[in-house]
């Protein structure tokens, strides 16, 4: 009952963005680990699938060997969408067979869009699309516009009630974790929440500590002027 788009951007960070006629999509669907891949469970959801799938990953199973140990131990798979990919861009899916209409996947380089209970294929057919004609965005932008091509070619064919971002970097903790749980248009609200999130969260997080940056930055002074020098290189873009 949800469409998402997992994907690897080109310098290595991992997402997934998600929607649903269902309430808080991005509590249980999506799931991400720094330098291990994105997994997202959807239809009949099994949430264990997302810790699992990444385990697995971490110790270098392919991608397609992941999916099939999953779906192999659970009983329930019929009724069961997944997709992932692996720190090496690889792609792997499992359309339940008793998914409920329209259902499928659809997959390109460096990324898998997959739904059920859709209006139709056009729907992933219009995120792929999106996803491929926005390679100069950034990565979290990318993966917005995508969902929102889905949406505007049908998406869920109940409507409309959540959707989430997840995206991780080179740390063990997200670069960008954005949740709508219950509103009349959640991408919109998405697409609010990650411009807000620009003007002073986005800078700080990159203050925080890191692995090359033990204590991260801690003088209020700099974490101001990295903030002001963020705002005005996004001014200066074109």
């Amino acid at each position: 009952m949800t469409w998402s788009i997992v994907a690897r951007d080109r310098g290595g960070a991992f997402g997934v963005a998600i929607a649903s006629k269902f309430f808080a999509v991005g509590v249980l669907g999506p799931h991400v680990k720094s330098g291990v891949g994105a997994v997202a469970t959807q239809a009949l959801v099994n949430p264990l699938y997302g810790a699992r799938a990444l385990e697995l990953l971490a110790q270098g199973v392919a991608a397609a060997e992941a999916v099939s140990a999953l779906i192999g131990a659970d009983a329930g798979r019929d009724h069961r969408q997944l997709h992932l990919i692996d720190a090496q861009g690889r792609v792997a899916a499992h359309n339940g067979a008793a998914c409920i209409d329209w259902c499928g996947q659809l997959a390109g380089e460096g990324y898998s869009v997959a739904g059920n209970m859709l209006a139709g294929p056009q729907v992933i057919q219009a995120t792929a699309a999106a996803y491929e004609a926005g390679a100069e965005l950034a990565f979290a932008e990318r993966l917005i516009a995508a969902l929102a091509a889905g949406d505007a070619a049908g998406g869920d064919q109940r409507g409309k009630q959540s959707a989430a971002l997840l995206i991780h970097g080179a740390e063990d903790y997200p670069l960008l974790s954005l949740r709508v749980d219950d509103h009349d248009d959640p991408l919109a609200e998405l697409r609010r929440l990650f411009d807000k999130s620009l003007e002073r969260y986005q800078p700080f997080v990159a203050c925080l500590a890191a692995r090359t940056r033990p204590a991260g930055i801690t003088e209020r002074a700099l974490i101001e002027a990295e903030i002001a020098r963020f705002a005005a290189a996004r001014k200066a873009r074109p």
